[in-house]
């Protein structure tokens, strides 16, 4: 068998889910709704900031909850950034049922109550988007910023659906598969994008879920 040819990129994707959002937010659907998060987990954020690599390319997406969570993490350590503003890696927009209940939700007659999300992957609330197409706009985003940043570090500070969706994509799994990853606020998921000399492309899924610090 003859030897695979070397990488002569790896780009290291380090996602963070973005920090809680505020009690009273909980309990209801909020998606793409723009609510606050809360910051009072300090050991938390200072574990990020310590594992996280120096001189890395930041990236957030436009929603308040992750920009403000990058900004704890600066303020518990990590040498402050400017990062890029991302609006695709948000969460996925639920378009009418953002505001609902979540004990109360009733999903769309004749779809099944799902063990892990709202709805299936193929599902579209009304005015929303599917999670097929949350999968579809943040591969296209990662594609374009890993080949803006190749061979870098790039942190992206943003949601459980975004960082489902990208994992999705680096694993090539159908959209309904990566519905079944726990992600938890703050934790760390670490996705290798490498790039060979004969052109192949893999990715290596490194770490999901983590809580630095905390085991």
């Amino acid at each position: 068998m003859a030897p695979r040819p070397p990488a002569v990129a790896t780009t290291r994707w380090w996602w963070v889910r973005h920090a809680p959002v505020a009690e009273r937010v909980r309990p209801f659907i909020y998606g793409q709704e723009d609510v606050p998060a809360v910051f009072d987990d300090r050991a938390g954020l200072a574990a990020l900031a310590a594992a996280l690599p120096r001189g890395a390319v930041w990236v957030t997406s436009h929603l308040s909850r992750a920009r403000d969570t990058a900004r704890a993490i600066f303020a518990a350590g990590y040498p402050a950034a400017i990062p890029i503003e991302e609006p695709d890696l948000a969460e996925q927009h639920l378009g009418a049922w953002q505001g609902l209940s979540r004990a109360k939700f009733v999903g769309p007659e004749g779809e099944p109550a799902h063990p892990t999300w709202l709805v299936g992957a193929h599902v579209k609330p009304p005015g929303g988007e599917s999670f097929e197409e949350v999968v579809a706009r943040v591969a296209a985003a990662v594609d374009r910023l890993t080949a803006a940043h190749a061979g870098e570090d790039v942190v992206a500070v943003a949601h459980g659906g975004s960082i489902r969706a990208g994992l999705a994509h680096a694993l090539a799994v159908p959209a309904e598969r990566a519905l079944a990853f726990q992600l938890e606020n703050l934790s760390l998921t670490a996705i290798h994008h490498v790039r060979r000399a004969d052109g192949s492309v893999n990715w290596r899924v490194v770490t999901v879920n983590r809580r630095p610090g905390g085991g």
